[in-house]
């Protein structure tokens, strides 16, 4: 009897053990039902909040969430719980800060910048300039506090609020949470902004070592020209051992990038205007992603561009900070450049040699300039003759071999006549050679001076659009140099061309135009070659006229004037420097002259080729 009294009672252990065990598990897994229905929910709820998910099962998953008694699990003691049901359930609040260049103002959900305004400039509609725009920014902390959490959907609490300082909390547990400390220096286009984790070594999942930073933002439209500000606007980016700054999504419909290597910062850039987010701790690892709305979006939105950026966490510690600054500002050049953080390289200055010339030669004469005259139509006039003086010993170069090669053209004609056959062809080639040679006069030197030209013609091309300077300063008729200039608005679109036509543009051909009839005039005809008047003096100008229509008036201003002074250049040469009788008299001399001259190596492999071609006919005879 004892026996079976002592195995029933070791029955009865075992059952009770086991309803125990069966129990517990029930429970945990009730748990993880309803943590993994709740992070999936907030997904959904984020997903469809950004227009992304429409699908029946999603809104359905959203809608059970919205009749649940609480958003986080509350049991017995979790705290955590607690806390965060509160923060989920809190009104969103907003707060403000502000010095005399921004105002920034913050949400208490997740802490973040909701809308952002730039004193001192306005739209091309002359209306206040809001860089981020209400609803149009999500700026998200993702974490793992054994489970996912993102902070744009939890309300934070104020602890301490200024003009130029806020300070928001999201609390964990009694001694355990997260501050976003926010300050403004004065006069300043840069926010400071912290994270400062306080006793969360116990609430962090150890094994993740990093939360994800998520950045959206819509970027608004702000200047007049759609193609034009579209061109200039992209994500922009800078590792963090590097000096080298990069863009992404620029001139294309959508783009997207993949990065492993830590970044110092990244920045939304708009033509004038931009959003820079800096880590000083780097961010190792994430993606950047850029997509323009089209021209009729009736958000008035240019892009949406995208960052989601990995930050390393210092699970051990009970106490650290995570530093990060925002810029919201003007591309302004001595501006960006003062915060040493090689900001000013996301101008669309050119490359190296383009670049080099921009940034250490017409910046700082336009910006020298502008001391003393503040009308931008008559610095660029300025700003032109100085150029203009500077290279024109180029331009003295270019039209005297010109002249040289108009006086050579009678002897060039004998050479001609000498050798009409089309076998002859080297052979004419030769004795042409010869006699420039004698004459001292060199086939390129008309063209050379004007490619060496052509590096500051370049750097103007890049200057002129992406000068804030320029931006809604008038001159004559334009209305913004930054801009395109219209004096007819058609009402619709002529295909390449646009829907207006510009006064400056239509000019700058014009005097194009007259400055090519003037060069091809100048040129014997011995260096014309089939079709290229017909390219030089009309296709080139009609093609200008078709590029600049849409561009910056600056630019096309500035074209327009160096065409005027180079032909003012050339017929002054002409008519008081360049006496061609006499240099024919000097060339001929020279010509005359029986002693032979040294051959170039150029025309040593003529002779050569010359001689091989004899050679050939003798062999075919």
């Amino acid at each position: 009897m004892k026996e079976n009294r002592s195995s029933i009672v070791g029955f009865a252990l075992i059952g009770v053990i086991m309803l125990a065990f069966s129990w517990y598990n029930t429970k945990q897994f009730e748990k993880r039902q309803k943590e993994a229905f709740t992070r999936d929910s907030l997904a959904a709820a984020a997903a469809i909040q950004q227009g992304a998910v429409t699908d029946s099962s999603a809104v359905a998953a959203v809608d059970s969430l919205a009749e649940s008694e609480t958003l986080i699990p509350e049991e017995e003691g979790d705290y955590q719980g607690d806390y965060l049901n509160a923060a989920s359930k809190a009104e969103t609040a907003f707060y403000t800060l502000e010095n005399e260049k921004l105002r920034i103002r913050i949400s208490s959900k997740g802490a973040q910048p909701d809308e952002v305004l730039v004193k001192d400039y306005f739209t091309h509609d002359s209306s206040a300039l809001f860089l981020v725009q209400p609803g149009k920014s999500r700026f998200d902390l993702e974490l793992n506090t054994n489970q996912w959490l993102n902070s744009s959907d939890l309300n934070f609490t104020p602890v301490e609020s200024t003009d130029s300082t806020l300070t928001l909390r999201l609390q964990f547990a009694e001694s355990s949470w997260i501050d976003a400390v926010w300050s403004l220096a004065s006069d300043s286009y840069m926010a400071d902004y912290q994270l400062h984790f306080v006793g969360m070594d116990q609430t962090l999942d150890r094994r993740t070592g990093q939360m994800n930073l998520k950045w959206v933002l819509d970027v608004p439209r702000l200047e007049k020209g759609y193609q034009n500000e579209r061109n200039y606007s992209g994500v922009a980016y800078k590792y963090l051992n590097g000096n080298e700054v990069k863009s992404l999504g620029k001139r294309r419909d959508s783009a997207h990038e993949t990065f492993n290597s830590t970044l110092r910062w990244i920045g939304f850039q708009q033509q004038f205007f931009s959003a820079i987010l800096v880590s000083e701790n780097g961010f190792p690892a994430g993606t950047l992603s850029n997509q323009f709305y089209p021209e009729d979006d009736p958000g008035h939105n240019l892009m949406q561009s995208g960052a989601e950026m990995t930050v390393a966490l210092d699970t051990q510690s009970s106490d650290f900070t995570l530093p990060f600054r925002f810029y919201f500002g003007p591309n302004h050049f001595y501006t960006l450049r003062s915060y040493d953080e090689g900001f000013e390289k996301i101008i669309p200055l050119g490359g190296k040699v383009i670049g080099t010339i921009s940034r250490y030669i017409i910046i700082p004469t336009f910006n020298w300039l502008s001391r003393f005259i503040s009308n931008y139509g008559l610095i660029i006039l300025l700003l032109t003759i100085m150029i203009k003086l500077v290279i024109s010993p180029l331009t003295w170069k270019s039209y005297s071999s010109s002249a040289k090669m108009r006086v050579l053209k009678p002897e060039i004609d004998k050479i001609n006549e000498k050798y009409p056959r089309q076998e002859d062809a080297m052979k004419k080639q030769q004795a042409t050679m010869d006699l420039y040679k004698k004459a001292g006069v060199s086939m390129w030197g008309g063209c050379l001076p004007i490619l060496l030209q052509f590096p500051i013609l370049w750097a103007m091309f890049r200057f002129f659009p992406a000068s804030i300077e320029l931006r809604q300063q008038g001159f004559l008729w334009c209305h913004d140099l930054s801009a395109y200039d219209s004096i007819l608005d058609f009402g619709f679109k002529i295909p390449l061309y646009g829907d207006h036509m510009s006064l400056f543009a239509i000019l700058m051909a014009v005097t194009m135009w007259g400055y090519s009839k003037m060069t091809m005039a100048q040129q014997p005809s011995t260096q014309t070659m089939p079709g290229m008047e017909f390219m030089q003096v009309w296709m080139m100008p009609i093609m200008m006229l078709f590029i600049c229509n849409n561009l910056s008036a600056g630019l096309s201003y500035y074209y327009m004037l160096s065409n005027i002074i180079t032909i003012g250049q050339n017929w002054a040469i002409r008519k008081w420097f360049v006496d061609e009788d006499k240099i024919y008299e000097n060339l001929k001399k020279k010509t005359s002259s029986k002693e032979a001259p040294k051959k170039s190596k150029f025309q040593q492999r003529l002779d050569a080729a010359y001689k091989a071609q004899q050679e050939q006919l003798k062999k075919r005879k």
